[in-house]
């Protein structure tokens, strides 16, 4: 079985190695070592240094790395429209749009994850065809490479997801500009609720379903 052929098994496990660690995963970490091992060896080789991390580190002081890395670091976010779009209205779109996608493909989303959260975007590609989780993946994977240099940056093991995820599209990331600078309080002075009481960010744009943007309009991804 080839690598393209187990892909799919291969994104829940990066979905789950980017959630917050629980008594589980550090559990089943021998298993999952050994499918990566047995299944897809060079995925093994990329991730052994979050890995040996995981491994070696008790669950809590893992626990309060995550919250450090990924929930009080902004450029960290595992929330890929936050990196493109601030808390400006597009990324309420954006959502709308990702949400739209994912209904699609019969995804029906459950608990309180944003549609744009790392893990659950993998998922999502690991329920797609091959050529279509290839396809939004490399739609997605400007921001992703973003979010794995400011990792790699900070020394961080979790950034070895992202390198891995780089090598999975033919797409080449491009770099981003900077997202719009507001915060939801702003956001919400400026625009207000709408009659129906909806914030302006989570609130539908007239005109029906748009493709999704994972990258801005002007940088416009190019296959090699």
């Amino acid at each position: 079985m080839s690598e393209l052929d187990t892909a799919g098994h291969g994104y829940c496990l990066l979905s789950a190695l980017l959630q917050y660690p629980e008594p589980e995963l550090l559990a089943e970490l021998p298993q999952l070592e050994r499918y990566l091992q047995n299944t897809l060896p060079r995925w093994h080789g990329a991730l052994a240094e979050l890995l040996t991390h995981l491994r070696r580190s008790a669950l809590i002081d893992l626990q309060l790395q995550y919250v450090m890395t990924f929930d009080r670091n902004p450029s960290h976010s595992l929330h890929l429209f936050e990196h493109i779009h601030g808390e400006s209205r597009d990324r309420g779109q954006a959502m709308v749009d990702l949400l739209a996608e994912y209904s699609k493909h019969g995804l029906q989303m459950v608990g309180n994850d944003l549609p744009d959260y790392v893990p659950l975007f993998l998922e999502f590609l690991s329920q797609l065809e091959a050529d279509e989780a290839e396809r939004m993946l490399g739609d997605a994977i400007h921001v992703l490479a973003f979010v794995g240099r400011k990792l790699r940056a900070n020394g961080s093991p979790y950034a070895c997801v992202f390198d891995l995820l780089q090598t999975l599209t033919p797409v080449q990331a491009e770099e981003l500009s900077e997202p719009p600078v507001r915060d939801m309080d702003e956001a919400l002075e400026t625009f207000g609720p709408g009659a129906d009481g909806i914030e302006p960010l989570l609130a539908p744009v007239m005109g029906g379903v748009h493709p999704v943007n994972f990258y801005p309009k002007a940088a416009a991804p190019q296959r090699h």
